[in-house]
């Protein structure tokens, strides 16, 4: 079997499946029990009162129309059955002026969603919340899933997920950790705090006054996290911050505008990911925020590629130069030494200060590579002044000369019109000067902002969007009728899949480092859908990709997000 990811040389044809394969104990899914809450009901109680026989499987369904806040407490599933909660009827509306529109309190394995009306994108809305978040997620909950929810006008987050510590130190790191945690395809805008807040903000310790001294106690961590598809508007603080998630952790796939209106000091971001966070963050679209656009605060051994991020910063006191924001910001606040960041692909454009400003010396071996960065408003700002530094510097800057950072095939110009793509889609022109001349890195990057196969050419493409060539035919499509199932799935998988070339095919899977780890050769003798059985018990738990390829075509490709 082989152990790397394809050859680009042989033309495959990729169509990636980004988050497609959750490999789970047990992928059994029945529901024993369907429990209706009324609107005037406040309180689902696993343990206690009419809601006491709620079963791992078993649904909650939220009667539409408008209602007060709701507690979710001790409902607890499975792995193999997750308890559900789900609209039912109509949209669910929530509009009040407690705490909280919904507390999700000491629950595990249990999925809150807004798919109970099939043809309402969001079928829970959470349209105000005067004292409080829009979700909170806590005290001891893990396992957690929350999607298809619109959130709006909240006095501080729009969802929270973390458990503080507190002297009973039942939930300090070593006693508890948050595994599982999955926020995606959510709509959150016009909140005052930030728009998510995962993890601890206080990593390294928080100071708690226990039995009349004080102590310093480690929060706990998550593990397992995946945060995608949503849309984020118009947040007072950071956008999306992660923090104390140290493995596992995945920020895709989401867009982010207008963050930081606030401007309140280190609240300014639009996706950060703060102390003990270890995560990759790619294919989102940030525009228009006051903050940088991406912090990185964390362990190191972090991706940050196909991101685009445009005029991050500039609308924040756009006068006073010397209050910098920046495109991509790292720093060494909780960085493990000789680690290593991964800075690839990405469109910067327009940002206030500089491109890309790296501050971190502890980490070794840093690759800054294949990034275009367009119009850094430092490359202008009081040059003269600035001894130690050149124009040149505003797209990519080190302020310390002890950074072990290598640059490769970056492009960088002050003239939009100069890097040949689109002012509307950000995708690369016929004779764009990025085409063929990015750097050939072993980062495992297989795909392109929109899901097209990286490297459609002789070399990658600089940037976050490949050039597609302008002549290729989608061969295999995966769209809203496709499907892989079970997903999460434990013994077998059944890939549905369309193609309109006859001949043979592969399909392979990949594991989170790029490594090919199962592939199975079909045959297509009849154009139209094809139903391929796949045998993955062998496979451990976790997060794969898959791709189906045919070595005689040279095709484009599209995401399936799960």
């Amino acid at each position: 079997m082989k152990t790397s990811a394809p050859s680009t040389a042989l033309k495959v044809v990729q169509l990636t499946v980004i988050s497609i394969l959750f490999l789970s104990q047990n992928s059994a899914t029945a529901q024993n029990h369907s429990w209706a809450v009324a609107l005037g009901v406040t309180v689902v109680d696993g343990n206690s009162g009419p809601y006491s026989a709620i079963k791992p499987g078993d649904t909650i369904l939220l009667q539409s129309g408008t209602r007060d806040q709701l507690l979710l407490r001790n409902c607890k599933g499975t792995a193999a059955q997750p308890v559900l909660v789900m609209n039912t009827g109509g949209v669910t509306q929530i509009t009040t002026a407690g705490h909280y529109g919904i507390s999700i309190n000491n629950c595990r394995y249990l999925r809150f969603t807004g798919t109970g009306l099939p043809e309402t994108k969001y079928g829970i809305s959470i349209d105000k919340v005067n004292n409080g978040a829009g979700i909170g997620i806590g005290n001891f909950s893990s396992d957690i899933e929350v999607d298809h929810v619109s959130i709006t006008n909240c006095s501080t987050e729009g969802i929270f997920a973390k458990t503080d510590p507190d002297c009973s130190f039942a939930s300090v790191r070593d006693s508890f950790t948050m595994y599982n945690t999955s926020i995606h395809d959510n709509y959150i805008a016009d909140v005052a705090n930030e728009g998510m807040y995962i993890g601890s903000s206080y990593y390294t310790g928080i100071t708690l006054h226990c039995n009349g001294k004080d102590t310093v106690v480690l929060p706990p961590v998550l593990d397992h996290i995946k945060v995608y598809n949503n849309i984020v508007k118009r947040t007072g603080w950071d956008g999306i911050q992660v923090s104390a998630a140290p493995k596992h952790c995945y920020i895709f796939n989401n867009t982010v505008e207008e963050d930081s209106q606030a401007g309140v000091p280190n609240q300014m971001s639009g996706i950060i990911m703060g102390g003990g966070s270890k995560c990759d963050c790619y294919n989102n679209l940030i525009k228009n925020g006051k903050g940088d656009g991406i912090e990185m605060h964390g362990l190191g051994g972090s991706k940050m590629y196909n991101n685009i991020i445009v005029n991050a910063g500039r609308s924040f006191v756009p006068n006073d130069m010397t209050q910098m924001k920046h495109g991509i910001f790292v720093s060494d606040a909780t960085a493990m030494k000789d680690s290593s960041f991964y800075i690839l692909f990405n469109d910067i454009i327009n940002p206030k200060s500089d491109g890309i400003r790296f501050q971190s010396v502890k980490t070794k071996n840093n690759i800054i590579a294949s990034n275009l960065i367009i119009n850094p408003g430092n490359y202008s700002y009081n040059q003269t002044t600035r001894t130690s530094f050149t124009a040149k510097d505003a797209y990519i800057m080190l302020p310390d000369i002890a950074s072990d950072v290598k640059q490769k095939n970056n492009f960088f110009t002050q003239q939009f019109s100069d890097a040949g793509i689109s002012n509307t889609d950000f995708k690369v022109q016929t004779h764009s000067p990025l085409i063929n001349k990015g750097y050939d890195c072993f980062c495992a990057v297989l795909t392109d902002f929109y899901g097209q196969r990286r490297q459609v050419g002789s070399l990658y493409d600089i940037g976050a969007v490949e050039y597609s060539g302008g002549s290729d035919t989608l061969l295999y499509t995966f769209d809203e009728n496709t499907k892989v199932f079970p997903n999460p799935a434990t013994n077998t998988i059944t890939l549905q899949v369309t193609t309109s070339t006859l001949g043979k095919a592969t399909v392979s899977i990949f594991n989170c480092s790029g490594i090919l780890v199962l592939q199975q050769s079909i045959t297509v003798t009849i154009p139209g859908e094809q139903i391929i059985p796949l045998e993955i018990k062998k496979l451990q738990r976790g997060l794969y990709t898959i791709t189906v390829s045919n070595t005689a075509t040279n095709s484009k490709v599209k995401f399936l997000k799960l």
